[in-house]
């Protein structure tokens, strides 16, 4: 490496002032190639630091009321069946790049390092371009395809807007935080396509370096298939990366042995009728120690281009105990107890029965584990996740996933007695998961297996600094503008008049004021507090917020803080239509109230049941962007007067209609209670001061008691609790409701006993 007087000068001030390198001083500072990083366009060596709280919002944990004879030993408390200590299970919603940094550099590290840190990651990143934030909708008979909301929408632009390179900004930065979060022990799967898959092999070996690649296993996902030019493609890749690749966790895996391969390998039949085949009892390498003595005249080392004696872990128990470190004296043993043969060839040889091993040792290439049928367009099997969980973790190790989507690898965890954190930027994904995670729960509880409650969780305080303003002033400056220019289109809608002074109220609307959520996050509780404040300081009596999205369990107990404040606060959705100027010139855009319910509580002597009289929902077509053509040129679907409809097209083209929600049940997927709402304070811990605090935010935790929902087995909901017993002189009942979309929307009741 040669660089001149000038050079050098040149790179101290480029160093000093923080700057890139020139390309050419990648060459003339590294000599070996695979030193110089992988660069694209957009490439930024910044990654996202940093720490926002986990605000929970719900607690899950099985048994229901009327089924609580199993107990999980000493997790639980016995008087009510329910965990009290011990690791809970993380259920995540909002944007990974921030979940992973504030899982790094937040309190919650230290938890994580307590239970030994992540041992295992898998993902299965939007590699699938069109279908990213798709997914099926079951309503009544009928399953529809519903497309990505705005939020899914702004991360699906975000990841693919400009094609390839979007996307390798956005996961090497993700990749770069998981790396960090990995124990050293840990190992990492990355699922993906013939799309990207040499760019991600190229990202992956820059952050976990070559020499911690693993192996890349090729999943034959479904049957062949025709109609395509240049070969069909029936294949995934999964990219199998450690930490530290001499450490990593390992557990062979097997395969069932087909009856061929039985046929074809196991060819010998033993005096009592069972079939082996004769295998080597050497490995490669020449040994000094005793694994390289002679034994009964063979030598080790002679047996091909130099060999020890190798004795398969699978025969320990058939050595014993006093022998199992004395390799001589074990092969001895095994040729007296018939094991070994050393008559039907030149070198001994083991005999190994059908029954030693499980299966075929598995192999990088997956032909065994096909698609399973589900609801969910990009739903990998269980088994396939089997099969990496078991190989790269044991039971009671911490799994991760930041691309959950159904859930498969929170359920598989939980079957497998791991501990997991999942997370996912879709409400329907965090929705789906939580619903098949209740129903691992019933099951394992039916089984008499244990299992972990689980805590689904927003990421607090959604800070705009951090979303909308990246530091970089020409950057933010764009931002800004175009932030500006979504609050025009929305006021124009709403027809109100903007006005200036405030730090949250955009505008007003005759006495009352309007506030404009963000368009590129949800709604937060932090926000709505700061319009809160302000109303109040300002005395201000009537305030719309106005979001596309909202932050889970938001409603209603901010509305009641509000209320005894004096102030009126009402939500509302803003539509799509906002963004289709002819609609807002013809004043047919419509801000709808969020869902509406209703409920009884019936009270006899000390218990409680709660049942559902009504939900109602303001969805219009754009809301639900459900794909026109289900079936090509003969149905659609669209949404009118509050009501999904399918209009079918006959072979004379006549239009007949079938209203698909005719009842206000049909909206409903999930209801759940809690019986006792305020019994259960929401504390975040916070780094303050250099030291991690406890903070008690003013909420509560929605701990779910009870629960209904709709399975693809069985599509009815029941719409009445059983009875509840309930201690003291009141409680405060709440209701939850999430809707076929996977929105909530949740109502508090205060009962006196």
């Amino acid at each position: 490496m040669k660089l001149s007087d000038s050079e050098k000068r040149d790179l101290v001030n480029l160093v000093e002032r923080g700057k890139y390198l020139p390309e050419k001083f990648r060459f003339l500072l590294f000599e070996k190639t695979d030193q110089v990083e992988l660069n694209w366009n957009g490439k930024s060596p910044e990654i996202t630091n940093v720490d926002l709280p986990f605000q929970v919002i719900e607690q899950v944990d099985e048994p229901r009321e009327e089924n609580k004879d199993f107990l999980q030993g000493s997790l639980i408390d016995f008087e009510s069946g329910r965990q009290i200590k011990g690791w809970t299970n993380k259920l995540i919603w909002g944007d990974n790049k921030y979940i992973l940094s504030s899982l790094k550099n937040g309190p919650l590290r230290s938890e994580i390092q307590d239970q030994g840190g992540i041992k295992l990651i898998y993902i299965d990143p939007p590699f699938d371009v069109g279908a990213d934030f798709s997914m099926n909708v079951d309503v009544g008979d009928s399953t529809y395809e519903k497309k990505p909301n705005v939020l899914e929408q702004i991360a699906y632009r975000d990841t693919w807007g400009l094609g390839p390179d979007s996307f390798l900004s956005m996961i090497y930065e993700r990749l770069v935080l998981m790396r960090d979060l990995l124990s050293e022990d840990g190992s990492i799967y990355v699922h993906c396509d013939w799309r990207l898959n040499s760019n991600l092999r190229l990202v992956l070996d820059e952050i976990f370096g070559k020499k911690n690649f693993v192996n890349e296993l090729i999943w034959k996902r479904t049957t062949a298939h025709s109609g395509t030019k240049g070969f069909n493609t029936v294949i995934d890749s999964i990219l199998f990366y450690s930490k530290s690749k001499d450490h990593m966790i390992w557990n062979t895996q097997y395969e069932d042995y087909s009856e061929d391969y039985i046929n074809k390998m196991f060819r010998k039949t033993d005096p009592s009728g069972k079939k082996y085949r004769l295998s080597p009892l050497t490995g490669p390498g020449i040994s000094k120690g005793k694994s390289g003595d002679s034994w009964r005249g063979f030598n080790p080392s002679k047996i091909g281009k130099g060999r020890h004696w190798a004795i398969p872990k699978f025969l320990t128990e058939d050595i014993p105990v006093e022998l199992r470190g004395d390799v001589i004296g074990s092969l001895e043993h095994l040729y007296k107890i018939g094991r070994i043969d050393i008559d039907t060839g030149i070198n001994p040889s083991l005999k190994q029965y059908i029954d030693d091993l499980p299966g075929v040792e598995r192999q990088n290439l997956i032909t065994d584990i096909g698609l399973e049928k589900s609801s969910y367009p990009t739903q990998k099997p269980e088994k396939l996740i089997e099969v990496l969980m078991k190989s790269s973790s044991n039971e009671n190790d911490l799994i991760a996933d930041f691309f959950v989507g159904s859930g498969t690898t929170a359920a598989v965890a939980e079957k497998l007695n791991r501990k997991w954190i999942c997370s996912d930027l879709g409400k329907f994904a965090i929705h789906s998961s939580r619903k098949r995670l209740i129903g691992v729960q019933r099951k394992q509880k039916s089984e008499n297996k244990n299992w972990r409650a689980f805590e689904i969780l927003n990421l607090g305080k959604y800070q705009r600094q951090f979303f909308i303003f990246d530091g970089k002033s020409e950057q933010s400056e764009k931002k800004k503008q175009k932030e500006l220019e979504f609050e025009k289109l929305v006021l124009n809608a709403y027809k109100a008049s903007r006005i200036e002074g405030f730090k949250t109220l955009n505008a007003k609307k005759g006495d009352v004021f309007i506030s404009i959520g963000p368009i590129n996050q949800p709604l937060s509780r932090n926000h709505i507090q700061e319009v809160i404040e302000e109303c109040i300081s300002n005395n201000i009596l009537s305030v719309d917020v106005l979001g596309f999205e909202y932050e889970m369990g938001l409603f209603p107990t901010v509305q009641e803080e509000a209320k005894k404040k004096g102030l009126r606060l009402i939500y509302k959705q803003i539509p799509m239509d906002i963004f289709d100027v002819r609609a807002v010139s013809n004043n047919q855009v419509f801000f709808h109230d969020v869902a509406y319910i209703d409920f009884e509580v019936l009270k006899k002597d000390d218990k409680l049941s709660v049942e559902l009289k009504d939900f109602a929902v303001f969805y219009n077509e754009e809301n639900l962007s459900l794909d026109e053509e289900i079936r090509k040129n003969k149905s659609k679907v669209v949404v009118e007067n509050g009501n999904i409809v399918e209009k079918i097209k006959d072979s004379d083209g006549n239009i007949s209609e079938n209203i698909i929600t005719e009842s206000w049940t049909d909206w409903i997927d999930y209801w759940s209670v809690d019986f006792n709402f305020e019994s259960k304070k929401e504390i975040i811990k916070v780094f303050e001061n250099g030291s991690i605090k406890e903070k008690w935010t003013g909420n509560y935790i929605f701990e779910n008691e009870w629960q209904s929902f709709r399975t693809l087995q069985n599509r009815k909901i029941e719409l009445k609790t059983p009875q509840k017993i309930i201690k003291g002189d009141s409680t405060k009942v709440a209701v939850k409701v999430v809707d076929i979309f996977g929105n909530d929307t949740m109502k508090l009741c205060g009962v006196k006993m």
